[in-house]
């Protein structure tokens, strides 16, 4: 079977509606249920609605600077489990979802590829520089800086690469298609690919401007928080200091991501003003790379999605 491939989250964080690209279709979200429709090989578009795996059904989870983290790890559910489906879909295949157990080691590993490429590899890259002679110890601002430059580089490079990969331009064009139809209903206008196509394929909500925020918060608190944590305990050993360091970088994710959060939703329920339009550029320019300009195919199978998300059956 065609098995789900990494991918970035290619997501709108939803205070409405909010979606994601998958295989050969696009999830819609809206309030607590989902919708993924896929294109078939055949040509039908399959939809199948289900309930959102929600991790903040506490009320205390809900405030603001405390959901970021666990609404990221829901939506990395949720996302998993959408693109395992789209992908037997997409193929034919009958095998079953993934297991409680699958979606955990999927999930595990996931999180646990983008640590390694964005947090321990631009540490190991800054401490090749500290060798160099280019730069000073984690005490000092330079570490920090080069860290940052390495985590941008990483991430605009990884970007760059998967886009190259065909399966992954599909992906990125229902992306696009995806933005298109939210666009279209956030607006009012029809809901067909008519009126859908017109409307830019970039969104200020979308995941990868979250994840760009991510990366920037990120290299703002490390540069402070990392030096002024060591004034408290530093590790005499060398190796078991950077050990430390790594192990600080991914605790402090928590707080990061909650930020990260906080600052795409202001700037997407504000996205006229003009500070939260600066804010949202760096997260659009990057979804120049993150999406395609879809076919009016794609377009139905998000407007097919979009319509299974939002439209409430009559009560029986």
């Amino acid at each position: 079977m065609k098995r789900v491939r990494f991918l970035l989250p290619l997501l709108v964080a939803a205070p409405t509606v909010g979606g994601q690209a998958v295989m050969e279709g696009v999830m819609m979200r809206d309030q607590e249920r989902l919708a993924i429709a896929v294109r078939k090989p055949g040509g039908d578009i399959l939809l199948d609605v289900r309930p959102w795996f929600s991790l903040t059904a506490a009320k205390w989870l809900k405030k603001p600077f405390v959901r970021g983290f666990p609404i990221l790890l829901e939506t990395l559910v949720n996302g998993i489990k959408a693109l395992n489906y789209s992908a037997q879909v997409a193929v034919e295949d009958d095998e079953e979802e993934l297991s409680p157990m699958a979606m955990g080691l999927t999930l595990a590993a996931s999180i646990g590829f983008a640590l390694l490429l964005f947090v321990v590899t631009p540490h190991l890259f800054s401490l090749g520089m500290k060798a160099a002679g280019f730069s000073g110890g984690v005490e000092a601002l330079s570490f920090h800086i080069w860290d940052g430059f390495f985590k941008m580089v990483l991430f605009v490079g990884y970007i760059a690469a998967i886009s190259y990969l065909p399966d992954v331009r599909r992906v990125f064009q229902y992306h696009g298609a995806e933005h298109k139809v939210i666009w279209a209903y956030e607006q009012g206008a029809p809901l067909t690919p008519a009126g859908a196509r017109g409307f830019s394929r970039l969104h200020p909500r979308c995941g990868t401007a979250f994840l760009l925020f991510v990366l920037a918060i990120s290299i703002v608190l490390y540069a402070f928080l990392v030096p002024w944590l060591l004034t408290f305990y530093a590790p005499a050993t060398t190796w078991i200091k950077q050990a430390y360091i790594v192990a600080l970088k991914l605790f402090l994710m928590v707080p990061v991501s909650a930020l990260a959060y906080e600052v795409i939703k202001i700037a997407g329920k504000f996205r006229t003003n003009v500070v939260c339009r600066l804010i949202s550029a760096p997260g659009l320019f990057m979804q120049l790379l993150t999406t395609k300009e879809p076919d009016d195919r794609q377009l139905e199978v998000a407007l097919a999605a979009l319509r299974g998300a939002v439209e409430r059956q009559p009560a029986s």
